[in-house]
């Protein structure tokens, strides 16, 4: 049996639909005071990444040739 230890992992989820969100505390522009920030990448606290994440790890583990039961996805 292998273990795998996955570190920082909502970081890395690519989202299939577009998210924007506001800046973060302090991180505001003064001449653009209503501007919002286009995410590239899954955040934590994101509804949409858990799903994201998974996906991708779904994709690397398949890439290696391990097969995911069909009695539990996860």
């Amino acid at each position: 049996m292998q273990q795998y230890d996955v570190k920082n992992a909502f970081l890395h989820g690519e989202l299939e639909e577009e998210v924007f969100k506001d800046p973060p505390p302090g991180f505001s522009h003064s001449l653009l005071p209503n501007q919002v920030y286009k995410l590239k990448k899954a955040l934590y606290g994101l509804k949409q990444s858990p799903k994201a994440w998974f996906e991708r790890f779904t994709q690397a583990m398949v890439s290696m040739r391990y097969q995911q039961s069909q009695g539990d996805h996860t």
